[in-house]
């Protein structure tokens, strides 16, 4: 509400309601005066002439009550006149007529709306004088004191009004001068100044705002200054931000070049660090095979063991090179995560049977085989887990489960958990666990070494999958590590059974539970009537005859005496048995087993323990699921290769699978074949000379629908994870890695082609003669046949043939290389280095392997430059190997003479 408002308020409109409000109540105070003393002048009237009324009418005289009435008649404001009775009626009327009124015996005078009624006294019949009065004159009389108060406050009102103006005018006017100069001062005008003169108050007020409106332009005026000053200081900040933008930029830049030349330089490290240390595992691996006493055993596990911990954290260094610069990739490629498991727990054992823990693996059945991921990165986090598990673990057991925690149409989701006895951890160390350089305690890096970075690899992986890693513990009650893997599957169905047992008796013995559970119920998946023996030894157990016994050893080594109890237990079972020992192979004890029986070490992979029990039952494989097609035709396999030995070797190999396997010797040849007929699977070598085996891929897949589904797997013989990534880019399905060890190639096999395949049960095998220790002069022997024989997949006669072979090639290769050194052609010396070590794979002639390896790696890494030293060394080696053959390989060279060319 504005001051003008309530100052007319104050001064115009309350004052004259309040000069009304008097004036009404003066007036109504005035009519009831008015009509109280109309009443009393009537009530005495009545009262005087009261006596004389009751005379005449006890004396019935007319005229005289006439008379008396008329008297009342002539009182104003009387207009009617009557006697009545206590039933209402009218002896006697005079007037305008009235009503019928029924007056009460018990009352007296009663004044009702202008009628008087009043009783008469001392009559016999009682009777009442009812007045009418007319209120027609005093209500004239309030109607012009009504109109007179009303003209009255009309005046007043103006007057007020005139008032209240003119006091509007002298007060407001200041203010809306106030107002007006503060709305300009508002907008940034400081000009009007305010006239001083006037009432006290306001000619104060308008002293205070020219002063503030002197202050405030003072104040704008250094503002304007400081900004001019600021936005000059700003624009020289400004350029030397710019400046500073720019060598932070030229900073960037050197920082991102010195990364890219630290990334190069730590993958060119890594490569020739690994080259030599992989010729000093492979040094110790060979000279644990010489004559050595158990001294010199013992400093070369030492050494074998510290080279094999070096060879893991420069894996681990690279692996956290790449990704702190996010630059490791995830493939998404078919696996078998049955496989995978087997494969971690194969590489781990060793560790595991030295400290006599046992080591078990439990693939759950409804967990699909046919998964897509990064096997690689997958299994490097299970055997970083696995390895942990085994290093802080003295005693108990190591438990890998694989479960199917949520499958949604493609997508599954797969709960992986690591789960050991070992000295477990509290939660400070958990909380800590994961960071890089980290570990439970200082003390653990001194006792159990490492690094410290395997987790913190393993957790960045498994995020990159989209998983997550978590850990439970407690210290002295172990740790249990669980994984979340989101993997897609190309079917849900489950697993396919290895074997088919038909209600055959196998009796089951073994001491470690876990194990024992995991057994029986593989056991009965595959159909056997099982028998649990619960007995301290199986030969306690009643006498019966099962088709086959199946024995877990106690802990070796064992006393002698039970040793002997054991060989005269097992000597007298009466059916094949397969005794199963926590040890390495090469340690595996020597026991009696009359009818008939193998000796396997543990873990125990599904795959091997069905091709034993298949070896001694004959049981038959089930048969997988095909087309009738696929049924009657046998899958088509070819075989692409530079060399003849490593052709005939595949061949070997898979001699004796039911395949159709076609050989290639150039990417031309294998495209010429290719457009003939379609293939179910190709192994293409990489490094051929003219169309190479990517380009050959890329050829083949052009040629129609088929060849577009067609698996096609890389075989090479270099190793280095770039390589593979960039096969796999390059539209490789797989990548087999030379040389190539038989259960890998078989295993991949059945996982592209989907088929069921084991590898037949192995022949006989001849024991080559073991070489003497090399002398001084010659660290590594030219030829070793035991170590061929074994690349050979057990097989001496395929060993000699494919070292007559390479005999044979010798000539051809040495000039090839010595013509690309001589021309400085880079490309060319290495395709000859290239095909030599191929050639080397399965020959069993480490020395030239290992050179041959070397020098390719080098080529591949830093080019021509100084190699002089290992070609040098690399013909002096093939030198050593032609004196080899000239000597001691009459045998190898008539087979080299009819092998093909």
């Amino acid at each position: 509400m504005s001051l003008r408002t309530r100052l007319m308020l104050l001064v115009f409109l309350m004052p004259l309601i309040l000069i009304s409000g008097i004036a009404v109540a003066s007036l109504l105070y005035l009519e009831h005066q008015q009509q109280q003393a109309v009443q009393q002048r009537l009530e005495r009237a009545v009262s005087l002439l009261a006596p004389s009324l009751a005379e005449a009418i006890e004396a019935g005289d007319e005229p005289r009550l006439e008379r008396l009435a008329q008297r009342l008649m002539d009182e104003p404001p009387v207009q009617a006149l009557s006697l009545r009775d206590s039933q209402g009626d009218t002896p006697l009327h005079l007037g305008k007529g009235q009503e019928s009124l029924r007056p009460d015996p018990a009352s007296t005078a009663t004044w009702q709306e202008w009628r008087l009624l009043t009783p008469l006294p001392d009559l016999e019949r009682p009777l009442w004088v009812d007045l009418e009065l007319d209120p027609t004159p005093l209500r004239l009389a309030l109607y012009r004191h009504l109109t007179l108060v009303g003209l009255g406050c009309l005046v007043l009102g103006l007057a007020l009004f005139l008032l209240a103006y003119a006091l509007g005018r002298q007060w407001v006017q200041p203010l809306e001068s106030l107002r007006r100069a503060l709305e300009r001062f508002n907008s940034g005008d400081y000009r009007p100044r305010l006239d001083t003169r006037g009432p006290v108050e306001t000619a104060e007020l308008a002293h205070g705002l020219n002063a503030l409106a002197d202050y405030l332009s003072r104040a704008q005026e250094e503002m304007q200054q400081h900004i001019e000053q600021t936005t000059l200081d700003l624009q020289e900040s400004m350029e030397t931000i710019e400046i500073k933008n720019i060598e932070l930029d030229m900073a960037h830049r050197r920082a991102l070049e010195a990364s890219r030349i630290k990334s190069e330089f730590l993958a060119n490290m890594s490569h020739e660090i690994r080259t030599p240390l992989n010729g000093v595992i492979g040094f110790c691996q060979l000279l644990a095979r010489s004559e050595l006493d158990d001294r010199q055993q013992e400093w070369l596990s030492h050494v074998h063991k510290a080279s094999n911990n070096l060879l893991s954290l420069i894996n681990d260094i690279l692996d956290f090179s790449k990704i702190e610069a996010g630059k490791l990739e995830l493939e998404s490629v078919d696996l078998d995560i049955l496989v995978i498991v087997d494969e971690v727990l194969g590489l781990q054992a060793p560790m595991a049977q030295q400290k006599q823990l046992h080591l078990l693996g439990l693939v759950y059945d409804d967990v699909p085989a046919q998964l897509q991921g990064d096997p690689l990165r997958l299994k490097q986090v299970l055997t970083n887990l696995v390895h942990n598990a085994i290093k802080f673990t003295e005693k108990g057991e190591i438990l890998v489960r694989v479960m199917l925690e949520e499958a949604e149409g493609a997508e599954v989701i797969l709960r992986v958990q690591i789960s050991d006895t070992g000295i477990g951890m509290d939660e400070a160390s958990q909380r800590r666990l994961f960071q890089a350089f980290q570990q439970t305690r200082d003390s653990d890096t001194r006792h159990y070494g490492g690094t410290g970075l395997g987790l913190m690899i393993c957790r960045q992986l498994v995020e990159q999958m989209g998983g997550e890693i978590a850990v439970e513990s407690a210290p002295g009650r172990g740790s249990t590590f669980t994984l979340s893997l989101p993997l897609r599957a190309k079917s849900l169905e489950e697993r396919p059974l290895e074997l088919d047992l038909g209600g055959q008796r196998v009796a089951l013995y073994e001491p470690h539970a876990a194990t024992r559970h995991a057994l029986a119920h593989l056991l009965r998946a595959w159909g056997a009537e099982l028998q649990v023996l619960e007995e301290a030894t199986p030969c306690d157990a009643p006498q019966a005859a099962p088709d086959l016994l199946l024995v877990g050893l106690p802990p070796l080594p064992m006393a002698k005496a039970e040793m002997v109890s054991w060989r005269e237990c097992l000597a007298g079972v009466r059916c094949p048995s397969i005794v199963m020992a926590n040890v390495p192979p090469f340690d595996i004890p020597d026991l009696p087993l009359p009818h008939g029986g193998e000796v396997i070490s543990k873990p125990l992979s599904r795959r091997s323990l069905a091709a034993v029990i298949q070896r001694q039952l004959n049981a038959p494989t089930p048969a997988p699921i095909e087309s009738p097609a696929a049924a009657i035709t046998p899958r088509r396999v070819l075989v692409v290769d530079d060399t003849d030995s490593n052709r005939l070797l595949v061949r070997e190999m898979l001699d004796g699978l039911g395949l159709d396997v076609e050989e290639a010797a150039s990417g031309e040849e294998a495209l010429a074949r290719g457009r003939s007929r379609p293939f179910d699977l190709v192994l293409m070598d990489i490094r051929m000379p003219g169309m190479d085996g990517v380009e050959a891929m890329k050829a083949l897949r052009e040629l129609g629908d088929a060849w577009r589904r067609c698996p096609i797997i890389a075989v090479t013989a270099h190793a280095l994870e770039e390589e593979r990534q960039r096969l796999l880019k390059a539209g490789m399905h797989d990548v087999l890695i030379k040389p190539i060890q038989a259960e890998a190639l078989v295993g991949l096999l059945g996982q592209h082609l989907n088929m069921a395949l084991s590898l037949p049960a192995a022949a006989p095998r001849r024991v080559a003669r073991r070489r003497p220790t090399p002398t001084a002069d010659e660290e590594l022997p030219a030829v070793d046949l035991a170590l061929g024989t074994q690349l050979a997949g057990g097989r001496e006669d395929l060993a000699r043939q494919t070292l007559g072979m390479l005999l044979a090639s010798l000539d051809d290769t040495e000039r090839q290389l010595r013509e690309a050194w001589d021309a400085e052609d880079e490309v060319a010396f290495l395709d000859a280095v290239h095909a030599l070590n191929g050639a080397c794979r399965y020959c069993g002639v480490p020395q030239l392997a290992l050179l041959a390896e070397t020098l390719e790696t080098r080529l591949r890494v830093a080019g021509l430059a100084d190699t002089e030293a290992l070609v040098e060394a690399l013909h002096a080696a093939m030198a050593r190997l032609r004196a080899w053959s000239d000597e001691e390989a009459p045998q190898a060279m008539e087979t080299a003479s009819g092998a093909p060319k």
